[in-house]
């Protein structure tokens, strides 16, 4: 009894921390098919810019694809990777300072992905970021249909 209840209570910790996925999330994204991940990557040290580029993207997202995100087409997920279990993301998308990728999925797998890396360049005029980040979210939701 005393080895289920730990067992339950590592999954219980993994899934809070977004490793492992609830059965219903599962379901939700094997039913969907294709779906666009946008991650904004940050460390723990984080000045008033790079918490300007997580609150821009996260704006964009939010305004520009409601139903995207409402109907599990689009998630919106802010990930330190320093944070123990996180330090593959630098590896896996080539991360060297805060970014925003944007991931498109398709049948539980990874097909493509890019770094909207101009976001650095736009942090200065917050229209053409939400533009710039618009585009990019839209061009791969196409892909995902």
């Amino acid at each position: 009894m005393k080895k289920l209840f730990l067992a339950l209570l590592a999954v219980a910790a993994l899934s809070s921390s977004g490793i492992i996925l609830s059965p219903l999330a599962q379901a939700g994204e094997n039913a969907q098919g294709a779906y666009v991940v946008a991650y904004y990557f940050h460390g723990t040290m984080r000045c008033p810019t790079c918490h300007k580029l997580e609150q821009y993207s996260k704006e964009s997202t939010e305004a520009n694809f409601k139903d995207a995100l409402a109907s599990g087409k689009l998630e919106f997920k802010v990930i330190n990777v320093e944070d123990k279990g996180n330090e593959h993301y630098g590896n896996d998308y080539q991360l060297y300072t805060k970014s925003l990728i944007l991931s498109l999925v398709k049948d539980g797998k990874q097909i493509k992905w890019k770094n909207l890396d101009k976001i650095w360049e736009y942090v200065g005029n917050k229209q053409k970021f939400i533009d710039y980040v618009k585009s990019g979210v839209a061009d791969l939701l196409k892909e995902a249909q």
